[in-house]
């Protein structure tokens, strides 16, 4: 699979789009019902934008706990080629998306460490393996660079003499997922757009109301959605569990992550000295607090990778589900005209959300899947406006 060059649509400016009048209903005020919403009003859609949570339970989004890694490079040892060509292609979206803020959002591409003691090196090798096997697969991507205990202390001069090896993998990033969240519910505040707060609407509400405008319909509930997608079978949540940090003796200018074969560990650093630390994933839909045993192996690996995470203050422990379909992809489906079921971005929300953003503006501006298509992103389209019509794929 080859990346597509995002300056044939996504550097396009939103005026390049014909001026829009079509009302658009989304429904979930998450990362893509947001990001969705802030570029529709942009160009002159109405939009309307329900949630069932209330605005005083932040803990109810899936993106409020993320860690909010730019990683396709990382990811690619496990996710499939298609989630790493969409990683990419937002890479250089991101920048162009922030720009569009009235409110500044935390953004770098400092790249990411990966580490590991000398009992885990092991799994060092086998974590080397499977990305020299991505790098025969998709020759294009930057490799991965070994690093030695000289290299690893120029490069993170904080953890010189704590490990004697790593990779660095360039060009990688990350960014401030709650500074985003509020900096797009601003944008949406400045077009007059506020998001109506305890509605858990479903589809047969939303085919109601699009029965009398004649508008679009985004679904982007994630597992809010769930008894649509017909329940666990199809649409599940995997558990994430994070520990957000105030370390004020900790510098860590990347995101590090320290292989275990076990609880692989991440460590994103985020403005003044806040870090949020978590591991990859639980198959559990639990949404209870975080447990002693999680919380002692996040937190023994972060001293690990630092000792002054000793003296760092616990600020938060959290966990959420994130939405998931069989196959950990993202989807794309049009069950009906004019409505679309944006779902399954899994643990990949913020490294994939502009990709998804600009593969369903496409289609609802030009009634095209190209993006789609060179993504990898799978597009069920309706064939045809006509009641009952089967599903067509846009993409196999």
């Amino acid at each position: 699979m080859s990346l597509p060059n995002p300056s044939s649509l996504a550097n396009h400016p939103p005026a390049s789009w014909r001026a829009q009048t079509d009302p658009v209903l989304i429904l979930g005020a998450g990362l893509m019902g947001r990001l969705l919403a802030a570029s529709l009003v942009e160009v002159g859609h109405s939009v309307r934008i329900v949630e069932a949570a209330s605005p005083t339970a932040p803990e109810s989004s899936a993106a409020h706990f993320a860690a909010a890694m730019l990683a396709p490079l990382a990811e690619s040892a496990v996710a499939e080629a298609s989630v790493v060509a969409q990683g990419y292609y937002a890479l250089s979206r991101w920048p162009t998306l922030l720009a569009s803020l009235a409110e500044p959002v935390f953004f770098q591409q400092e790249g990411t460490l990966i580490l590991w003691h000398r009992q885990d090196a092991g799994e060092a090798k086998r974590f080397s393996a499977l990305l020299a096997a991505v790098g025969e697969r998709l020759p294009h991507l930057p490799r991965p660079q070994p690093l030695d205990a000289q290299a690893l202390a120029e490069l993170e001069p904080s953890l010189a003499g704590r490990f004697s090896q790593g990779l660095y993998l360039p060009q990688e990033g990350q960014l401030d997922n709650r500074q985003l969240l509020l900096a797009l519910l601003a944008k949406l505040q400045q077009y007059g757009v506020e998001v109506e707060w305890g509605s858990p609407w479903d589809l047969e509400r939303a085919r109601a109301w699009q029965q009398q405008t004649g508008g679009w319909v985004l679904d982007c509930r994630g597992l809010g959605a769930q008894k649509e997608w017909g329940g666990q079978k199809l649409l599940r949540g995997v558990r994430g569990e994070v520990v957000r940090l105030y370390a004020p003796e900790v510098v860590l200018r990347r995101p590090t992550r320290l292989l275990h074969p076990r609880y692989p560990i991440y460590i994103a650093p985020k403005p003044g000295h806040l870090f949020v630390v978590g591991a990859t994933e639980i198959e559990s839909e639990d949404r209870s607090p975080v447990s002693v045993r999680s919380a002692l192996e996040l937190l023994s690996a972060a001293y690990a990778v630092h000792p002054a995470f000793a003296e760092a203050r616990i600020l938060e422990l959290g966990s959420q589900c994130r939405p998931t379909l069989a196959n950990n992809l993202p989807v794309v489906v049009e069950p009906s005209p004019r409505l679309l079921q944006i779902n399954g971005l899994y643990r990949h929300g913020f490294l994939i959300a502009p990709a998804l953003h600009d593969a369903v503006l496409e289609y609802l501006h030009h009634g095209s899947c190209r993006l789609a298509q060179e993504l990898g992103i799978p597009f069920q389209v309706q064939a045809a406006p006509l009641a009952g019509e089967s599903l067509s794929p846009c993409v196999s």
